[in-house]
């Protein structure tokens, strides 16, 4: 079942041809949120930099006890702070799911036309002289690996493979084949870029992260540590992608519910109230635990959904995070839902 979008972002987005798609995609980045991020080297994230440049004395008052140099202030006895000067080029690896739950949708836009639209935003807003992009996508025959390049022609390169990548199908779909031939997971992908990362800079996970969620809320997700691991050195934006049915129900009577990863049926009556109230209860408590693990990784959390209007969430979500970075040292600054 599909329903209108309650706040379409792009009007009749899935509908054009590719190209078209990708110009109203660089449009509606360039002309809605190019104008957020100022300065020579821009990011989605805020940061000083990483890079090292020396030490100087601490001031009270103006530097964080976050950056205090303590090997230096031991050896002078005199409080320290550490200097970083902003990367000369900024390197952004992403990576994008392409699993088979990742082609569904009930609103203008599916899940994985949403993921499309986030990695022309980031591909675009870190787009610079010097800057460079290098991608992974999961898709159900592997990874698909792109080498970190710069340039707009290396940038379209990847938005056209993700919108020709052909689509992700249930095992059940697969009729005389056998069994479906497992596809990387999410923790796969994040080891593997893990290993090409290797330069300070910034990480884009694309996802729904439902891959491999524990039943028990209390247990870690499976690509948890891996996603810790990265954002022990890279600044890490994991973009979560939902559709508004994967929250709740309509009340339509009797329909048939498929796993896309497993190709497994369940019909279910939905006009059974307590049903459809439970199925929102456990919904809303799988998103919590995929925002708390994302949280406990270090990870910068932003949330999209296919009937939101996905430039504006990211124009909110580029000024919170300054408004946090900006903040008074003892002030909160936990990432943002």
């Amino acid at each position: 079942m599909r329903r209108a979008a309650t706040a379409p972002a792009d009007p009749g987005l899935a509908e054009l041809a590719p190209d078209q798609r990708l110009r109203r995609l660089e449009l509606t980045v360039t002309r809605r949120l190019n104008g957020l991020l100022h300065g020579q080297y821009r990011g989605l994230l805020p940061g000083p930099g990483s890079e090292p440049s020396g030490s100087r004395e601490y001031r009270p008052g103006e530097d964080e006890v976050r950056r205090m140099d303590w090997a230096v202030t031991a050896r002078t006895a005199v409080p320290h702070v550490r200097q970083v000067d902003a990367d000369r080029e900024l390197t952004t690896w992403l990576l994008v799911d392409g699993s088979a739950s990742m082609e569904f949708g009930t609103a203008e836009l599916d899940k994985r036309e949403l993921a499309v639209a986030a990695v022309a935003a980031v591909g675009f807003l870190t787009a610079g002289v010097g800057n460079r992009l290098g991608a992974q996508v999961l898709r159900v025959d592997g990874v698909r690996r792109f080498p970190a390049r710069s340039g707009r022609t290396h940038l379209l390169a990847l938005l056209r493979t993700l919108l020709a990548a052909p689509r992700a199908t249930a095992p059940t779909d697969r009729p005389g084949r056998g069994p479906a031939v497992a596809s990387p997971d999410l923790a796969d992908g994040l080891d593997a870029l893990h290993r090409v990362a290797t330069r300070r800079g910034l990480v884009v996970v694309v996802s729904d992260f439902l891959d491999g969620l524990p039943d028990d809320p209390g247990q870690p997700a499976p690509w948890e540590r891996t996603l810790r691991r990265l954002a022990a050195r890279h600044q890490v934006l994991a973009i979560e992608v939902t559709d508004p049915r994967e929250l709740e129900l309509p009340d339509v009577g009797l329909i048939t519910l498929v796993d896309p990863e497993t190709g497994r049926h369940r019909e279910v009556c939905t006009s059974d109230r307590r049903l459809r109230e439970r199925y929102a209860e456990a919904a809303a408590a799988q998103r919590t635990q995929v925002r708390q693990s994302v949280r406990r990784s270090g990870a910068t959390h932003l949330p999209l959904r296919t009937d939101g209007d996905w430039s504006a969430d990211i124009v909110r979500h580029v000024h919170a995070q300054r408004r946090l970075a900006a903040a008074p040292v003892g002030q909160p600054r936990g990432g943002v839902a």
